[in-house]
């Protein structure tokens, strides 16, 4: 199996939150739009403050089509969530094959690459951020809220142990999990008052990532004789 097929996975577009499963291809067009709509009013009014009603008025839909599918608000935001989620892997895939990386760093790259282009070109990405703790409990093996952290930290460390020999194990996908967090912190950061993202911040998320990571693998990130970046900061 190559790197990128550890994260395209078994992609499924619908959504989890979904009250009834759609089977006419009518169906699953507007279930679509519906989240198109959703994605939309989250960039406007933040995912705090969107309601079923906006997601109506912008899907050109009635309150009852919403409801058909979704039971409220949250179960919305979380297929949003959902579908952001799946296709950010399949961005990282994307990011892969183009590449080709031939070191564990340029794997890790292509995943950062991957999230800034997101947050230029999809709609709603910032619905990544969302986790409600209730309804969505945390499991142990990803504590984190935010990104889909478990699974982003399990495959990069796959990839990163088969492919370039880092030592796979609970120290390792810890520590891609802090990864994670840190580059999604910094990075959203940087896209808070920019919509294409702030290159400070793009820069000084792998600068970050960079020299925590080499910390505990310089030798193994810096194969064929390729160097961990450790980026200035830009002026």
């Amino acid at each position: 199996m190559s790197v990128s097929d550890l994260f395209e996975g078994d992609i499924v577009e619908a959504g989890a939150q979904v009250r009834i499963e759609p089977i006419q291809q009518r169906s699953t067009a507007r279930l679509s739009g519906l989240l198109d709509a959703a994605a939309v009013v989250v960039d406007e009014v933040g995912f705090d403050r969107i309601t079923t009603a906006m997601v109506a008025e912008r899907a050109g839909a009635s309150i009852g089509t919403v409801y058909r599918y979704y039971p409220d608000r949250v179960a919305v935001l979380h297929a949003l969530r959902e579908r952001a989620i799946q296709r950010y892997r399949l961005r990282v895939a994307r990011e892969i094959k183009l590449a080709d990386p031939k070191t564990a760093w340029e794997t890790i790259d292509c995943a950062i690459t991957a999230f800034v282009e997101m947050y230029r070109t999809e709609p709603g990405f910032r619905i990544m951020h969302f986790a409600d703790r209730e309804r969505l409990p945390i499991s142990s093996a990803s504590p984190a809220d935010g990104i889909e952290v478990g699974f982003l930290a399990g495959q990069l460390a796959i990839a990163l142990s088969e492919r370039f020999g880092l030592p796979y194990g609970p120290d390792l996908l810890f520590r891609l999990e802090v990864m994670v967090e840190m580059a999604a912190a910094v990075l959203s950061r940087g896209f808070q008052s920019n919509v294409l993202g702030d290159e400070r911040y793009i820069a000084e998320a792998r600068r970050v990532i960079a020299v925590y990571l080499a910390g505990y693998y310089g030798e193994e990130l810096e194969q064929d004789g390729a160097a961990v970046p450790v980026l200035e900061s830009a002026e």
